[in-house]
């Protein structure tokens, strides 16, 4: 008996060791310790306690949304890598599973560690099932002044003017947000991409549907009306740069619709966590609406968000 104790003891304390390992497999959204505090992060982790190890990670440096090629887990603590390019330094990240949160860093070869913590990411069980009502459309920009907005880093130069009912950024333009917190809701924006540009909207500070001059180009996950790097559209159906072009979005839960210019080309599909241009992590919870204004000349008007709810919440 005395032998077999001895032979077991080591296969439990395996098996706990591996569901500990385990702890990590999930989504996570990532608040990252810094200031201004203008960036969220998302991890998703998958064969943890298993030999199939995966992740996917949405962060500093890059925007995309990567599949993770350096991931491991020694001594309870999830690591993984960043190799830099074009002379760019190493990153190195490394997060321990604590009171069901995971709390990290991010170490650079050369630096200061930036820190962070990583929350689960909530089950969102609204769902875009035919059920929401139109609720009294709110006008986000009144054509005037930029009252409702602020920018996402305080005291940071707006570099936004307002010229003739349009709300107008020259490239260099810190992004916009509103003060205003909303949930479900469908927007309608117009928008004139100059040449060359590239802009965004930010819905609940934490999912992005491009802006870019892509007339003619072939569809792909950046492209303009795309939930950036996670969603690709059905079809291109940009117009060329210079022309105003009209995008309606539906948002309810995680669930997303995208008609640019007339055409349904995202049609409520899931979004499977934050993009680059997010600052909101906590994804239960209403966020604002936000402006992207530093990567290219970009003009907007008639920004129009018609919140939804269902008839016995209102």
């Amino acid at each position: 008996m005395r032998a077999f104790a001895l032979i077991f003891l080591p296969l439990v304390l395996a098996s706990l060791v591996f569901a500990d390992d385990a702890d990590f497999n999930g989504k996570w959204d990532i608040v990252v310790h810094k200031t201004p505090a203008d960036k969220a992060w998302w991890l998703e982790v998958s064969g943890a306690g298993t030999g199939a190890l995966k992740g996917k990670f949405v962060g500093f440096p890059g925007g995309d949304t990567n599949e993770i090629q350096n991931i491991s887990i020694a001594d309870h603590a999830l690591q993984w890598k960043w190799q830099g390019k074009n002379g760019a330094p190493d990153l190195g990240y490394e997060a321990k599973y604590e009171n069901g949160h995971l709390q990290g860093q991010m170490t650079p070869a050369n630096g200061e560690p930036v820190s962070f913590t990583g929350y689960r990411a909530p089950v969102i069980r609204d769902r875009d099932d035919g059920t929401w009502r139109k609720g009294d459309p709110l006008r986000l920009f009144n054509g005037k002044d930029l009252t409702g907005w602020t920018s996402l880093e305080p005291g940071a130069t707006l570099g936004w003017t307002v010229d003739g009912g349009l709300l107008k950024s020259t490239g260099h333009a810190a992004n916009l947000i509103t003060t205003g917190r909303y949930w479900n809701f469908i927007l309608h924006v117009e928008y004139n991409v100059a040449k060359g540009s590239n802009s965004g909207i930010g819905l609940r500070g934490r999912y992005e549907v491009q802006i870019q001059d892509d007339y003619g180009k072939a569809t792909e996950s950046h492209i303009n009306g795309a939930l950036y790097s996670r969603i690709k559209p059905l079809l291109n159906a940009s117009k060329p740069a210079g022309e105003w072009q009209t995008v309606d979005i539906r948002l309810v839960g995680r669930e997303v619709s995208v008609t640019l210019n007339g055409k349904p080309i995202i049609v409520k599909q899931p979004i499977e966590g934050l993009t680059a241009i997010a600052f909101s992590p906590f994804e239960a919870e209403p966020g604002p609406i936000e402006l992207q204004g530093d990567h290219g000349p970009i003009e907007f008007r008639n920004l129009i968000l018609t919140p939804l709810y269902k008839p016995q919440n209102r």
